[in-house]
């Protein structure tokens, strides 16, 4: 790469960071909107619109894995992005927040009962599905059906719980509104994963002229991007005083991760006529590390108490999974 060229990736890099910031307030402010105009509340917004949406660089992976025939790839990249979300995201927000608001010793918000439950009934389903498909060794298009419907059912069964609303009584002139907020959201959100893929891109290239390793650019730089999205949204949002939305956006991007995402990786290469069957047991660190993260997560919620410790246990558990997958760990032969 010539000095020209680096340039220009640098000049994206900075780019893309600053439609990042941008794009993820215009979200945030969007998503609250609709929160509150729809009374489904900061969680299911956060657990529906926010999820799936940032969950798109995943399920674009899901696809093209299934169009070549490396389901295994999309299977890695879902077990190791929800790591990636709870362990990282929510470490860097607890320890981040405790910096900048030393009196805020806690980040986990006062929760509805059907919040909490949302939120709680993500993690199980994100810790059982993977553990399940470990148990049974295999996973083929039928898991892969089953996990869609899933995904289906529960999101229809989200849709129908309503809350008041935060700020009160919304008026008419704001409900007629509804669907420009709506797609503020998506757009906002749309500008995040763009902007997180132009900045990964030129990140990659810029790491490759420097020297680094094609191997471990793809272990660092690209599986740290397909989170990207989450990271940036989420911690705007914990920064701005709405965890709830956050908490519903991370733990749903997991419950998207294992049950829609895992299940076209699993059931389009059946319907391309070329079904397969998965052994799950290559996953068992993903597998295990997703299932600690997930039950300490799940505790924390429990207790209502999410303080810089708590986020420093996080992202030690992020550092030991670096450590393990680059097998700085493993005994040496």
């Amino acid at each position: 790469m010539n000095g020209l060229d680096l340039i220009v990736n640098l000049l994206i890099i900075l780019g893309s960071l600053v439609v990042l910031d941008q794009a993820s307030h215009l979200s945030i402010t969007s998503a609250i909107k609709v929160s509150d105009i729809t009374q489904l509340g900061k969680t299911a917004v956060g657990f529906s619109i926010l999820a799936f949406s940032t969950s798109v660089p995943e399920l674009s992976v899901a696809f093209i894995a299934a169009f070549t025939g490396e389901a295994a790839i999309s299977v890695g990249n879902v077990l190791g992005s929800n790591i990636v979300n709870i362990s990282l995201i929510v470490g860097l927000a607890a320890v981040i927040m405790a910096v900048r608001h030393p009196h805020q010793v806690n980040v986990v918000p006062l929760l509805a009962k059907e919040e909490l439950s949302s939120l709680h009934f993500g993690l199980f389903v994100s810790s059982v599905i993977p553990l399940s498909l470990l148990y049974i060794a295999g996973a083929s298009w039928v898991v892969g059906l089953i996990l869609i419907a899933v995904f289906i059912f529960y999101t229809f069964q989200l849709s129908r719980i309503r809350l008041p609303p935060e700020t009160g009584i919304v008026s008419e002139e704001e409900r007629k509104k509804l669907r420009r907020y709506v797609l503020f959201t998506l757009f906002g959100v749309l500008g995040v994963v763009v902007s997180a893929y132009f900045l990964v891109e030129s990140a990659v290239s810029v790491a490759v002229s420097v020297g680094v390793p094609r191997a471990l650019v793809g272990g660092t730089i690209i599986a740290f991007g397909t989170s990207l999205p989450e990271l940036s949204l989420d911690l705007r949002a914990f920064l701005k005083g709405h965890s709830t939305l956050a908490f519903g956006d991370i733990i749903g991007s997991s419950f998207v991760n294992v049950t829609l995402i895992l299940g076209i990786s699993l059931f389009f290469p059946a319907l391309l006529g070329a079904p397969l069957s998965i052994d799950m047991s290559v996953f068992q660190d993903l597998v295990i590390f997703s299932l600690i993260t997930n039950l300490f997560f799940w505790y924390f919620l429990s207790l209502g108490r999410l303080s810089w410790k708590e986020g420093a246990i996080f992202l030690f558990i992020y550092v030991l999974f670096l450590a393990s997958t680059f097998g700085v760990l493993q005994p040496r032969q």
